[in-house]
C-alpha cells in the first residue's frame, strides 16, 4: 500500500462528512450540493456560492464562522486561514497532525469543490490590464493544491463534469471516497491550477511585452481522446488552450465520425490557410493533403473556387481536406461531395448543404462561426527533445508588406494581384516552398524539398499533370506567377519558374546572391517583386 508520509498508509475509503463548495462556474452546483446535503455531508461555503447555495434552501455555514474571522479586502482574504488549509492538509492517522487540530479546533475538510476566477474567459474578452489581475485567484489555487496534495483524506473537484461520478462513488461505498477516485481527481486538480497559473504568466508575459520569460509554461483542457496519434502504435489527445480563435478548436462538428489526430492537424492548416482570404473582397477554397496545399483559389463564388482549387492537383485532392473562407452552400457541397473528402470546414453552412453532405456519413462537416484573424498575435509550440520550441505566430500578411519592385519591368495590375495570392498561399506551404498562380487559383505547388529548384521543378510537374488532366492543349503555367517563401539563394530555381512559363516573381529577397537573381529575372523578362519577409515552416 503506498503511504502519505511518515509511513501511514494510504486509506483505501474515506467518509465525506465535511464539503467546502466555492465555486466562480455554478454549473451543476446546485444538484451537487443538494445531492452531499441529503446524504448527511455538512456544507461550508464562500461569498456568492454560499448565497446561492442558501437562497436554495440547503443548510450551509458561511466560511467565517469556521475561521472566526470575516472576508476582507474585497473576498481577497477569506479562506488563507489554518482553520481552512489544516483541515485540508491534516494528515489523519498522523498522531502529531490530529493533536494540532485538537488543540486548536481544527476540523477535517473532506472533500473540496472549487473552480477558479474565470481568468482565461476575462483576458480572452478583452479586459483592461486592472481587471486582468482582480481576476487572478488566490485562495481557490491554494486550496486546490493543498487538498490535491493530501488526497490521501481529501476529494478535490475542479470540473463540474466530475460531480456526477463523486456521487455515484460515495453510494458505492457507503458514503466513503475510493482511492482511485481521489487520485484521479487530484492529478486534474494540479494540471487545473498549473494550466491556470500558464495562462497567468503568459498574458503577464505579453503585457509587459516580454517576449521570451525565463519561464515558459503550456496549459490545455482535453477537448477530445484520439483513437492514436500520427500512427496507429502513438497514443493522442487534443487540448484546448482557451485561446479565442476561430477554427478547429471552436468547431461544431455538424456529422460525420470522430476526427483523428492527422484530422486535426490538416483541418487546422487548411482553415488557417483559407483565413488569409477576406469574405467580403472574395470567396476562397483551400484542399489540403498532409498539411500542405494542393490547390487554392478565389472565385466569384465558393462552387467556383473550388472547382479552381481542385483543377490544380485532382489526384492529391483524393482524400483531403476542404477549407472554405464563407458559408458552406448547397451549390458548393453538391460539387465537394463528387470525391472522397475527409473534412469539409466553414464558418457556416446552409440547411440545404448540411443535407447534402450527410449522405456522406463519414465526411466530417465542421463550422466554426468565424475566421481566424491571420493579423492576430499569438504564440507557436513546437517539441523537440528535452524541451520546447516557442515563437510568435507567423502573423504578417502581404497587404501590409512595404512591397519593391526590383526589375526593370514591374508587374501588370493583373500579375501584381496573383502575386499577391501566390505568396498569401506560400506562407502555408512547407519549406522549401514554390507556389505558381494564375487569375487567383494556384496552379502548380511545391513544397517541402530541401532545395527550391526542386520545389520549382515539382511545382511544374505538378502544373503539367493538372494541365492534362483538364484536357487543356496549353500549360497552365503559361503566363503564370511564381511565389518563393524565401529567397532564391541562386538563380537556377527562378530560371526553372521562367522555363515552366512564369512571368512574375514574388520572394522575400536577402540573398547574398540577390544582384545575380535580379539580373538573371531581367534577362529572362521577368518582373520581380520583394516583400522583405520570410515564411518559413517546417
Amino acid at each position: 500500500m503506498a503511504v502519505v508520509s511518515k509511513g501511514v498508509p494510504v486509506p483505501p475509503l474515506v467518509s465525506v462528512k465535511r464539503a467546502l463548495l466555492s465555486v466562480s462556474d455554478k454549473t451543476g452546483l446546485l444538484q451537487f450540493a443538494k445531492d452531499l446535503a441529503d446524504r448527511g455531508v455538512e456544507l461550508i461555503s464562500t461569498g456568492g456560492t454560499r448565497k446561492t447555495l442558501a437562497d436554495a434552501g440547503l443548510p450551509v455555514k458561511d466560511i467565517s464562522e469556521v475561521t472566526g474571522f470575516p472576508e476582507i479586502m474585497d473576498g481577497r482574504v477569506k479562506t488563507l486561514h489554518p482553520m481552512v488549509h489544516g483541515g485540508l492538509l491534516a494528515i489523519r492517522d498522523d498522531a502529531e497532525h490530529t493533536a494540532a487540530m485538537q488543540a486548536h479546533g481544527i476540523a477535517g475538510i473532506d472533500l473540496l469543490c472549487v473552480n477558479l476566477y474565470p481568468f482565461e474567459d476575462t483576458v480572452a474578452s478583452g479586459a483592461d490590464y486592472a481587471t486582468g489581475v482582480e481576476n487572478i485567484d488566490i485562495g481557490g489555487p491554494a486550496m486546490t493544491r493543498a487538498a490535491a496534495k493530501n488526497h490521501a483524506y481529501v476529494t478535490v473537484v475542479v470540473d463540474p463534469a466530475d460531480y456526477a461520478a463523486v456521487i455515484a462513488a460515495l453510494d458505492e461505498n457507503n458514503g466513503q471516497s475510493p482511492v482511485a477516485l481521489r487520485k484521479r481527481l487530484a492529478q486534474k486538480a494540479f494540471a487545473r491550477t498549473a494550466a491556470y497559473d500558464a495562462a497567468v504568466s503568459n498574458w503577464l508575459a505579453a503585457e509587459i511585452g516580454n517576449e521570451a520569460p525565463d519561464y515558459r509554461a503550456m496549459g490545455g483542457k482535453l477537448a477530445e481522446v484520439m483513437r492514436y496519434g500520427e500512427n496507429p502504435h502513438q497514443s493522442a489527445g487534443f487540448y484546448t488552450n482557451g485561446e479565442r480563435r476561430f477554427g478547429v478548436a471552436t468547431a461544431r462538428q455538424l456529422q460525420g465520425k470522430t476526427l483523428s489526430y492527422n484530422n486535426i492537424n490538416d483541418t487546422d492548416a487548411a482553415f488557417e490557410l483559407v483565413s488569409e482570404f477576406d469574405p467580403a473582397r472574395t470567396k476562397a477554397v483551400a484542399i489540403i493533403k498532409h498539411a500542405n496545399p494542393c490547390g487554392v483559389a478565389e472565385g466569384a463564388s465558393i462552387r467556383a473556387a473550388y472547382e479552381l482549387a481542385l483543377r490544380c492537383d485532382p489526384v492529391s485532392a483524393f482524400g483531403g481536406i476542404v477549407a472554405l473562407n464563407d458559408i458552406l452552400d448547397a451549390e458548393a457541397a453538391e460539387e465537394i461531395v463528387k470525391i472522397f473528402t475527409e473534412v469539409i470546414i466553414a464558418p457556416a453552412a446552409t440547411d440545404e448543404a448540411v443535407e447534402i453532405v450527410a449522405k456522406k456519413k463519414n465526411l466530417r462537416l465542421l463550422v466554426t462561426g468565424g475566421l481566424a484573424d491571420p493579423r492576430a498575435p499569438g504564440l507557436a509550440v513546437k517539441s523537440v527533445a528535452g524541451g520546447l520550441l516557442v515563437q510568435s505566430r507567423d502573423n504578417g500578411v502581404v497587404d501590409d508588406l512595404d512591397l519593391k519592385v526590383v526589375t526593370r519591368r514591374a508587374p501588370s495590375a493583373q500579375e501584381l494581384a496573383d502575386l499577391k495570392f501566390a505568396f498569401r498561399v506560400a506562407k502555408h506551404v512547407k519549406s522549401n516552398a514554390i507556389v505558381y498562380a494564375r487569375d487567383g487559383a494556384t496552379v502548380g505547388i511545391g513544397a517541402g524539398q530541401m532545395s527550391r529548384v526542386d520545389s520549382a521543378r515539382i511545382a511544374a510537374r505538378k502544373a503539367l499533370d493538372a494541365t492534362e488532366a483538364a484536357g487543356l492543349a496549353t500549360p497552365l503555367t503559361k503566363g503564370c506567377v511564381v511565389a518563393s517563401d524565401a529567397f532564391f539563394p541562386f538563380a537556377d530555381g527562378l530560371l526553372s519558374a521562367a522555363e515552366a512559363g512564369a512571368t512574375a516573381v514574388i520572394q522575400p529577397g536577402g540573398s547574398m546572391r540577390d544582384d545575380e537573381v535580379i539580373a538573371a529575372a531581367d534577362e529572362a523578362g521577368l518582373a520581380m517583386v520583394l516583400t522583405g519577409m520570410r515564411h518559413f515552416r517546417h
